[in-house]
């Protein structure tokens, strides 16, 4: 029976399953007790397969939400349970009900102590996370000796659940929080990715204001960002942006001051500059500000939207503004999820876009809204276009708004309508534009579009300096069509402002009103109140009586504020007797008919700066509970000593043998030139190895340290034996000429071992102890027959005394043009622009020009030094991967730019077969491979040259790397002013071309100039932006630059206009590509303006 009993028990189950799906059958009512007490009968059994049955059944019925707190006390009984697959789902429902049924998890106490001495680690972190969970005080002390336990344990796993029980002890009992801090200390050191976060939000909890706990923490932290979970990544992002927002100063400061205060500097470097300027230039940024940067980089291409958020708003707030647009397509590609995370993610560009427009226009076709988009979407992306509006795209802008203007929905259409509005508010040169559309709108079918075209087109008019009669008139003949209070208000009030333009509609109007004053509403009646006020004042023969009429209508209304309107302006209007001669009657054609200021239309999103990007706060335009500002930066930077504690230090020997080479004498960088390309970017590598990440810091000690030592090596010959002799260090004492001639002596040596560099360093000081001073004269007159063989024709006249005398200027020259190639105006075949192989510049196919035109292509006057990062070494494996734009013409084709590629090893194991894989190019887009690299040692740098045709767009080209058997992604995007090849042409042809591309092939700008501009220094700066060249001018005051495009040889004319007086100057870009034209017309604002 009682068999029997147990198995038609068992049906309910299908009953419960269909509680939600037929609430009108009465099952919220049915009472089936044996469900329960079948379910206490199989926990009570001595079979784990029926426990286990009967757990499986009761957690089911906590996930759909159902009450199975009356099943507590039969549950916790088999806490002791030997079955692993019972126990986990037991504590799986301790953890939901210990909170409720504190009394009897109490009695369970000393099983879960034993419990966190079990040897699965999955059982320990239950039973600690059961622990937490029982909200009494009575047992703080044994959670606080559980959680100290936990923080030690050898399972990743347990120390994590011991990060999650200390907040729940924290708001418990805070009193403990002294001790807390201490085992937050100890987690924070913790090196594993599943712990890092978990202690990371526990220290957000319980102490967020100790920064001291993050210090000698901060490195860890950055370079285990990508590998943390994306729960814990957004937690540290969060963390890290606070305290780089404490420990480093602003990148942005002083940026204008820098640039304003070097032509100065450069003109009179005798007279020292003002104690104030100095506290004013921006600071290098600190190394351990730009690791943070870089190492949350690659967290952009995250599948959680939470994690480029997170890193979004650390370079909104932290970056320079160089680089916070490289948030920009990460965001975009966020569009594409679901509406939920589109809301948020437009949230953020909308406040973006108000300061930075730029960093959204390449994307602003994503923002186009579609048919399927809710409402509150199209409002933001709305609000996205009007931000994004410029001179160069407002007619795309105007044209996607007009489609939406037939829209089903009407609150788009309005707010499309105002968008429009907003558009010709800010852009002048479309008002005209955007008001005849807004008038034809008038005679739209639909009664919602015409009043919102109203009230858009009411304030347009306001803001216009010339009033348009034409268009008054038109509004005023449909006031009796038009139904919409506000857009009645709105023509009213036109007709009042402008009642002297329509002295004949004016009245006409206010006697129809008059007649309908008591039926309108209350917004209509105030602005039929200042029309009859503004009518009496400019026409009071006409409109006297008509006045008095309206006053005593309003003064009998129910609207205690019309009322009071009509009291105030009668009392201004017709003074009481006795009361003539007041001032104020006699000023009231002022008081009513002046200049009122245009309404100022901006973004709704302007005012969101005061919150932290990606924030509940900042989505809700509202101080959330417990949200905290972002602190400021300080004004001068903490001890970055702090956090030096975990200095990575296994690769410092390997970076010191790579720079010693170049450090410790220069000559060196002079005959490497030819002999070895590797050794040519030692300088640069040497140049930006503040920037590269903290192991840089060491090398450059040791670097300094082996330049100390210069007198006191020399080198030995190339010979692999010799190489592994024995090595020592003798000092010589011969003065300067000894010194001379060592310096002559190591340099010569260098050129024959220019292929090992790794053993070069083990071997310097061999032929110092083996070698007399007569023998090192004789290698050097040996070495120096050797050495005129292979410079140059110039170099070769030279005699030993004159090189050796003058050997100091040549090298600081020639070490000048060992990272920088000479600019020159004339083509040159040497080696780092292309070599013999190079077609010449003559014989490149220039454009099609008028006859007589002598125009021809040039040198590069500026060679960018930057490096671009593609792959950092944590993506990478330990593989890093720069890029540097040349401005040098490509061997394989004159319409590609060179860009050459620089691959560092930077582990510890060789890279082998390093080739380009599958290419991801735009339409009209080609790419040149480089060379493969076969074998890419450790702690070795080579180089490669990459030709690509970037068809005169900046979309970038996108490519897969093989290395090693591994793919990675690299993108290569190329600023405009590297698109340009250099042309030298006289002023004549300038001119001719100038003119041939006006009117929509023209586009100018302005940008503000410092008071004391140097000529110079502008130059440069043109130089840099843009690879043009200068043409001569006959006036000073213009400055004229001309060049193409790499791919379309479309020509490209620049003119800088510097007024006598003022600083306002005036660029004008001629191009037939207006899109070439529009964002080199941005860079060159955006770059003069720093100065």
């Amino acid at each position: 029976m009682s068999t029997g009993g147990s198995y038609n028990s068992e049906r309910p189950p299908s009953v419960d399953v269909d509680y939600s799906a037929d609430p009108a059958s009465g099952s919220f009512f049915s009472t089936e007790f044996k469900k329960h007490e079948d379910l206490k009968q199989m926990l009570d059994s001595n079979k784990d397969g029926l426990k286990l049955e009967a757990m499986k059944r009761i957690i089911g019925m906590v996930a759909k939400g159902r009450d199975a707190s009356d099943l507590f006390p039969a549950v916790v009984k088999n806490v002791v349970s030997a079955n692993l697959e019972v126990k986990k789902l037991v504590y799986v429902y301790l953890v939901r009900y210990a909170e409720e049924q504190q009394d009897l998890a109490l009695l369970s106490i000393s099983t879960f102590q034993r419990a966190l001495k079990d040897p699965n680690q999955l059982i320990r972190a239950c039973a600690l996370r059961v622990l937490s969970s029982i909200r009494v005080p009575v047992i703080v002390p044994i959670m606080m000796l559980a959680i100290k336990d936990a923080v030690s344990d050898m399972s990743p796993y347990v120390r994590k659940t011991a990060a999650h029980a200390i907040p729940k002890l924290y708001n418990l009992d805070p009193e403990q929080k002294e001790e807390l801090i201490q085992v937050i200390e100890k987690l924070l050191s913790d090196k594993t990715t599943l712990v890092v976060g978990s202690a990371v939000m526990a220290f957000e909890e319980v102490c967020p204001e100790r920064i001291d706990l993050i210090h000698k923490n901060y490195r860890k932290l950055c370079n285990l960002l990508v590998d943390v979970e994306e729960w814990g990544q957004v937690i540290i992002i969060n963390m890290l942006t606070r305290y780089a927002r404490t420990q480093f100063i602003d990148p942005n400061a002083g940026e204008g001051i820098e640039e304003k205060e070097k032509p100065f500097y450069e003109d009179e470097q005798e007279e020292p500059e003002d104690t104030d300027a100095l506290a004013k230039r921006p600071k290098t940024m600190d190394p351990d500000h730009r690791l943070l940067l870089r190492n949350t980089k690659p967290l952009l291409q995250s599948r959680n939207a939470a994690v480029v958020l997170a890193v979004a708003q650390l370079y909104q707030h932290i970056a320079p503004r160089s680089e916070v647009s490289q948030v920009a397509r990460a965001l975009v590609r966020l569009l594409r999820s679901h509406r939920e995370v589109q809301a948020v993610v437009l949230t953020n560009i909308a406040s973006m876009s108000t300061r930075r427009k730029g960093m959204f226009e390449p994307y602003l076709k994503s923002f186009f809204v579609r048919s399927s988009d809710p409402t509150h979407i199209k409002a933001l992306k709305l609000e996205v276009l009007t931000n994004l509006a410029t001179d160069a795209n407002i007619s795309v802008i105007l044209r996607e708004f007009q489609t939406y203007i037939g829209s089903s929905d009407k609150e788009f259409v309005a707010a499309t309508i105002q968008a429009i509005g907003r558009c010709a508010s800010n852009i002048r040169e479309v008002t005209d534009t955007c008001l005849s559309g807004l008038v034809s709108l008038l005679s739209n079918r639909d009664e919602s579009v015409v009043g919102e075209s109203v009230v858009v087109i009411r304030k347009l008019l306001q803001s216009e300096t010339v009033g348009h009669k034409d268009i008054i008139s038109h509004m005023a003949r449909l006031v009796d069509n038009i139904k919409i209070p506000m857009a009645r208000a709105s023509i009213l009030w036109l007709l009042g402002e402008y009642c002297d333009k329509v002295p004949k509609i004016a009245p006409d109007v206010l006697r129809k009103m008059a007649k309908t004053f008591i039926t309108e509403d209350d917004i209509v009646k105030l602005q039929i109140l200042t029309l009859a006020t503004k009518l009496y004042l400019t026409n009071p023969k006409q409109t006297r009586l008509l006045c008095q009429y309206v006053y005593n209508l309003a003064k009998y209304d129910t609207n205690y504020d019309i009322r009071d309107r009509a009291r105030l302006t009668r009392a201004l209007v017709f003074p009481s007797q006795g009361h003539e001669d007041n001032k104020l009657a006699k000023h009231a054609k002022k008081i009513f008919l002046a200049t009122k200021p245009p309404p100022l239309q901006q973004s709704s999103f302007k005012d969101r700066d005061q919150f932290q990007l990606s924030t509940l706060s900042h989505f809700i335009n509202a101080r959330a509970s417990g949200y905290q500002d972002l602190p400021a930066f300080p004004d001068d930077a903490p001890d970055p000593s702090v956090r030096n504690v975990e200095m990575p230090t296994p690769v410092t020997p390997v970076f010191k043998s790579a720079h010693t080479k170049k450090k410790p004498q220069k000559v060196k960088s002079f005959y490497s030139d030819e002999s070895s390309p590797e050794d040519e970017s030692d300088e640069e590598e040497s140049e930006s190895g503040s920037e590269s990440d903290s192991e840089s810091d060491s090398s450059e000690s040791d670097s300094s340290e082996s330049s100390s030592e210069e007198e006191s090596e020399s080198e030995s010959d190339e010979d692999e034996d010799e190489k592994q002799r024995s090595r020592g260090k003798a000092k010589r004492k011969s003065g300067i000429g000894g010194r001379q001639r060592e310096a002559s002596e190591s340099s010569g040596s260098e050129e024959s071992e220019s292929e090992s560099s790794e053993s070069e360093s083990e071997s310097s000081s061999s032929e110092s102890e083996s070698s007399s001073e007569e023998e090192s004269e004789n290698s050097e007159s040996s070495d120096e027959d050797a050495k005129k063989k292979k410079p140059k024709e110039k170099q070769s006249s030279k005699s030993k005394a004159p090189q050796r005398g003058g050997n100091r200027t040549n090298l600081d020259l020639l070490l000048d043009l060992d990272d920088i190639p000479p600019a020159m105006d004339t083509p040159l075949l040497t080696p780092s622009l292309g070599g013999l192989l190079t077609p010449t510049p003559t014989a490149q196919p220039a454009q099609p020009l008028p006859p007589g035109a002598s125009i021809q292509p040039a040198s590069a006057k500026f060679v960018p030094t930057t490096t671009h990062e593609l792959l950092n070494r944590f993506s990478g494996s330990g593989l890093s991967v720069g890029a540097r734009f040349t401005r040098s013409p490509h061997l394989y084709s004159p319409r590609m730019t060179s860009v050459e590629l620089i691959f560092t090893n930077n582990g510890t194991e060789e890279i082998r077969d390093i080739s380009i894989g599958r290419k991801k190019l735009a339409p009209g887009m080609s790419l040149h491979e480089f060379a493969g690299i076969a074998v890419l040692n450790a702690d070795t740098t080579l180089y490669g040259t990459l030709g690509v045709d970037f068809n005169d767009t900046t979309q970038p080209a996108v490519f897969d790397l093989v290395a090693g058997g591994r793919t990675f992604s690299i993108s290569v995007t190329a600023p405009i002013g590297e698109l340009l090849t250099p042309l030298a042409m006289s002023e004549a042809d300038f001119n001719l071309n100038q003119g041939k591309l006006r009117g929509m092939n023209e586009l100018s700008g302005t940008v503000k100039l410092p008071s004391e501009q140097n000529i110079k220094v502008l130059i440069d700066h043109v130089y840099e932006i843009a690879n043009l060249l200068q043409v001569q001018s006959s006036s000073d005051n213009v400055l004229k630059f001309g060049g193409q495009t790499a791919s379309g040889k479309v020509l490209v004319l620049l003119s800088l206009t510097i007024p006598e007086e003022g600083s306002e100057c005036s660029i004008t870009i001629n191009c037939e590509k207006m899109v070439v034209s529009s964002m080199l017309l941005k860079e060159l604002q955006s770059a003069l303006a720093k100065d």
